[in-house]
């Protein structure tokens, strides 16, 4: 499995690793080590307290260096007029006469709940190159599938805004 991931998203989760690693990661071990010498430990509410957030941190640290190390370079701004990466594409769901916005973002950035849908996702990977007025069909399973019409689009670019996910 790939990540396609900008080289601006590589740059900012190598950035985080270093703050994690050098910085986070000594400040929790003392942590777990000041809360060990309160005493017992099955009673020691402080200790599983920094023992959690220390494994919390090394799980971030383990993803980031996975998702560093699986990652595909993509262009932020690929050559054509069709819908690329970080613009805003406005669909009309003609089942449900609903008009929908989303902004396609790198799986690093996503956040589908505010619009934010991942190039990779089913419905990403449909806008991708399509243009205006295009219709994209979204197979869902093998039953169930569903059309969208490209209404607008707006380029966008990365301007730092959109912040990486944190879990």
């Amino acid at each position: 499995m790939h990540n396609e991931l900008t080289r601006k998203d590589i740059a900012l989760m190598k950035k985080e690793l270093d703050e994690r690693r050098i910085v986070l990661r000594p400040k929790l071990l003392e942590a777990v080590k000041v809360a060990r010498a309160f005493g017992d430990l099955s009673e020691n509410f402080e200790y599983k307290a920094a023992k959690q957030e220390k494994n919390r941190n090394e799980s971030r640290i383990r993803y980031l260096e996975n998702m560093i190390r699986t990652a595909h370079i993509v262009d932020e701004r690929p050559k054509g007029d069709g819908v690329a990466l970080y613009d805003k594409v406005t669909v009309f769901l003609p089942e449900d006469n609903e008009t929908e916005e989303f902004q396609i973002v790198t799986t690093m950035r996503k956040d589908p709940l505010h619009g934010l849908i991942s190039l990779e996702s089913p419905v990403g990977k449909a806008l991708m190159g399509k243009k205006l007025g295009d219709v994209v069909h979204i197979q869902v399973d093998e039953t169930y599938g569903y059309d969208m019409v490209i209404r607008a689009i707006e380029k966008g670019q990365n301007d730092g805004d959109i912040p990486l996910n944190t879990y």
